[in-house]
């Protein structure tokens, strides 16, 4: 089987919009499902709140498209001047359920009435759930689309279970510290909330990441930060359950590396989980037994929200192959605090090895660096405020990767072949984070930025046998994703859904 994209046909076979959550690591993999539905011949639009669409645009230079890619905007009512960080979760949490939802339909009963037929299908983001009732409205038939892992996705859906358990509180807060796999013996004799648990048995996620109801999603921020995104996670949960016709999974098939993905009795999911992933740039899928492994194979460009620094790659191109430390906590974390920032600082400058930070350049994120820093390790660290990551993950310079545990950061990294440096931060990173060490084997925990803790860390990733076996497992890795049956078995997923699309429309129109 060859690479794609296949030609598209002169009338698309059907019309497909898109809605994202209006941040950077939701946006990007929408965009890539989008150009993979246009590859195959559905005419696909993705529409973002204003202050997006006015960012994507201006870095596709000017063009209300990417590729044959359809840009939208949805008006959202939130103050911007489209300078500096997009407006955060609490800016647009309520445009989401007030502004956006007149907007959507607004577009949706516009082009019903401009082609005199409906959309075939609207694509939601789950966490954009606030447009599963307007499509309800429209009549358009509804699919979710999981950006992160599915393994995410379960511990999510979990959440009645945790709270019948008397795990967490109604609030989302941990009641008691267990590991989200057991077998009820751990709980034994214990009381939670007064009431013994004997034998009670916890499956959510495979028992090897050892992972517990301290490392929940949603614990983001202080006690009012936490309660209002478990809010938010429950009305998410609550209109996903509307999601009957399926969820694509932005993930591979088998994540857990040919274990238990955590499917069972105890946590049976209602809609069919397509997984898809790692959605490819270009759009098309290629299951030959080379696929995407070529380092020379440049990703195609996929707008952001921030202006990458060019430069990166004129310096990686004078370093050594293999030499590079990259480090990188995204676009969406909050500041990991000034003493972090300041030991990370002293530490990769005690590595004496080459490195790229890829620092956001305010006040809450570099007053953490030391007084004269740049010009202190001027020459060997090279600091930016964003970089173009796929091609500094690519580059042949680049040896190890110092991550958050994004999971878009966390594909990049097995699609190019990198050993990662894991420090997450909040959100899905720690259970990225287990996987990538505890299942995968192709990084290690830095458990502190303490200077010493991150030039040990340095030492052993980039050199000796405890870095080689890291590469050899992301290569192994990286082979299985990216080639052969697994590579497939996404392609089969995508190819079933659009053919249900067209299908579903085909019966629309002359049925």
């Amino acid at each position: 089987m060859g690479a794609e994209p296949e030609p598209v046909p002169v009338r698309p076979a059907a019309s497909v919009v898109l809605v994202p959550f209006p941040a950077q690591g939701h946006v990007s993999p929408m965009l890539r499902l989008a150009r993979a539905l246009a590859a195959r011949g559905v005419a696909a639009t993705v529409a973002t709140p204003d202050f997006v669409h006015r960012r994507i645009v201006a870095a596709a230079g000017g063009q209300t498209g990417v590729g044959r890619v359809e840009l939208a905007s949805i008006h959202s009512g939130v103050p911007d001047d489209g300078k500096g960080d997009p407006p955060g979760f609490a800016s647009f949490a309520h445009a989401m359920e007030r502004h956006m939802p007149v907007s959507l339909e607004e577009m949706l009963t516009t082009r019903r009435s401009l082609t005199g037929r409906n959309v075939a299908c609207l694509v939601a983001d789950v966490l954009a759930s606030w447009a599963i009732p307007v499509a309800d409205r429209c009549g358009v038939p509804v699919v979710g689309f999981w950006t992160a892992m599915l393994a995410t996705y379960r511990v999510v859906a979990a959440i009645p279970e945790l709270i019948e358990k008397g795990l967490i509180s109604d609030c989302g807060i941990p009641i008691s510290t267990k590991r989200l796999n057991n077998t009820g013996e751990e709980n034994g004799e214990e009381k939670v909330n007064g009431h013994r648990q004997i034998g009670d048995v916890l499956y959510v996620l495979p028992a090897e990441l050892d992972l517990s109801t301290a490392e929940l999603p949603w614990l983001v921020g202080d006690a009012a930060c936490r309660k209002s995104r478990f809010t938010f996670w429950l009305r998410t949960m609550e209109r996903a359950k509307s999601l009957r016709r399926s969820i694509l999974v932005n993930s591979f098939p088998d994540e857990a590396a040919g274990g238990d993905s955590g499917n069972t009795p105890s946590q049976v999911l209602p809609q069919a989980l397509l997984q898809v992933g790692p959605l490819p740039s270009n759009g098309g899928f290629d299951c030959s037994t080379k696929g995407d492994l070529l380092h020379g194979s440049p990703p195609a460009e996929n707008p952001s929200m921030w202006q990458a620094d060019e430069t990166c790659l004129e310096w990686l191109d004078q370093q050594r192959a293999g030499s590079v430390i990259y480090v990188s906590f995204g676009s969406w974390v909050p500041s990991i605090g000034r003493d972090v920032i300041n030991e990370l600082a002293i530490g990769l400058q005690a590595t004496g090895r080459p490195f790229l930070w890829a620092l956001k350049e305010e006040p809450s994120w570099r007053d953490g660096l030391p007084e004269q820093y740049a010009e202190a390790v001027a020459g060997r660290g090279k600091i930016v405020a964003w970089a173009p990551q796929e091609d500094v993950l690519r580059h042949k310079a680049t040896g190890c990767y110092m991550t958050h545990c994004g999971w878009n950061s966390t594909l990049e990294a097995i699609h190019y072949g990198v050993r990662l440096l894991c420090y997450p931060v909040s959100g899905d990173q720690f259970i990225n984070c287990a996987y990538i060490v505890k299942m995968w084997e192709t990084g290690m925990r830095l458990w502190s930025t303490k200077r010493g803790v991150v030039e040990d860390c340095v030492t052993r990733i980039m050199e000796g046998d405890e870095g080689r076996r890291m590469q050899e497992k992301v290569d192994e890795l990286r082979r299985r994703v990216m080639t052969g049956e697994v590579r497939c078995a996404a392609k089969r997923n995508l190819d079933s859904f659009v053919d249900g699309i067209i299908l579903r429309d085909k019966l629309r129109v002359f049925g």
